[in-house]
């Protein structure tokens, strides 16, 4: 199976989206509504076993396709295709420059000539895949084509367990081309749709903090920082006494201590600010620019109540929830 760079394709069947997570699966179906708006019309959720996911690789199959295949029988379709992302650690990708013009078979002839250098696999050991992106900035003559490869392995156990859940992975995206692809819907709610400016989309997951920084469609800076979601049901757990199942419950549902806000939940907004201050100033000394102009929360942990005023205070920039249904 061959990545796919592309979402969504016209005249396609229909498919939903299954995103498989450090600590859930989630699955989204969306329908066409009018002048190219999109809609959700159905979504589920399940928590996926403790270390099911190991370091983003499938670590227990038969366990995340049970997860896999309850959550389709909640999200109560008969749709069976499924689109599916690669964490974004598990694709090598690298931008070429390439003849224009040249037919399908010559170009994927060069790509994998080029591959060869930039992968440190046999090409038979990966999936690889390539995009044209457009002309090249030194002229018309020249294309630029972007490379994408993953150890086959790491394709293939996710295609398993939508197989083995009674499902068919039609689509392997990979996860950071799919967060640009969403944020072409969150672009209007900024001022001049972001054009020129610095952009951190921040995913704060269950264990790690992922921040992308985007100017002008393209990804001028990304890091990965271990911290996340799970530090506060850890904090919880700690706080009251609880076994780390009971407060992930907790935090997800409520009836905690009046104390949980100030004693808990606070602080760890506060902690959660400073790991991202700290990325803008990696960000600040290792690129050509000195500014953030907007901050985009997304993932499980930026759904918590305030959490977007306690990042903007603490980096003194505009932050907003992403929401790519808004307006």
């Amino acid at each position: 199976m061959r990545l796919r760079l592309d979402i969504f394709k016209p005249k396609a069947p229909p498919i939903f989206g299954l995103d498989i997570s450090s600590s859930s699966v989630k699955m989204v179906e969306l329908v066409e509504v009018a002048k190219g708006g999109k809609r959700v019309e159905r979504y589920a959720i399940e928590p996926l076993p403790r270390d099911a996911i190991m370091d983003g690789n499938i670590a227990n199959l038969e366990a995340v396709a049970e997860t896999v295949r309850r959550a389709w029988k909640r999200l109560a379709t008969r749709t069976r295709h499924c689109a599916m992302a690669l964490p974004s650690a598990a694709v090598i990708t690298k931008k070429i420059i390439v003849p224009a013009g040249l037919r399908e078979q010559d170009l994927e002839i060069q790509v994998e000539s080029e591959a060869n250098q930039y992968i440190p696999f046999a090409l038979e050991e990966v999936n690889l895949d390539f995009q044209v992106l457009g002309p090249a900035p030194s002229g018309p003559e020249e294309v630029e084509v972007l490379i994408a490869a993953s150890r086959k392995e790491k394709v293939e156990d996710r295609v398993a367990v939508a197989e083995a859940a009674g499902l068919k992975a039609v689509i392997m995206d990979v996860e950071s081309f799919a967060m640009q692809t969403a944020f072409d819907a969150i672009r209007p709610q900024l001022p001049n749709e972001g054009i020129d400016q610095n952009v951190a989309v921040v995913d704060i997951g269950a264990y790690t903090t992922n921040i992308t920084v985007l100017r002008n469609d393209e990804a001028v800076y990304t890091r990965e920082q271990a911290f996340g979601g799970n530090q506060l049901t850890q904090d919880i757990a700690r706080q009251y006494a609880l076994p780390l199942e009971e407060a992930e419950i907790a935090k997800r549902t409520g009836g905690l201590p009046e104390s949980y806000e100030a004693e808990v939940l606070r602080p760890f907004m506060e902690n959660c600010a400073a790991e991202i201050q700290r990325a803008m100033q990696f960000f600040f000394t290792s690129t050509q620019y000195n500014s953030i102009e907007h901050i985009l929360l997304i993932g499980g942990t930026a759904t918590l109540p305030g959490l977007d005023e306690v990042v903007s205070t603490r980096t003194r920039v505009n932050t907003i929830i992403a929401n790519p249904f808004a307006n």
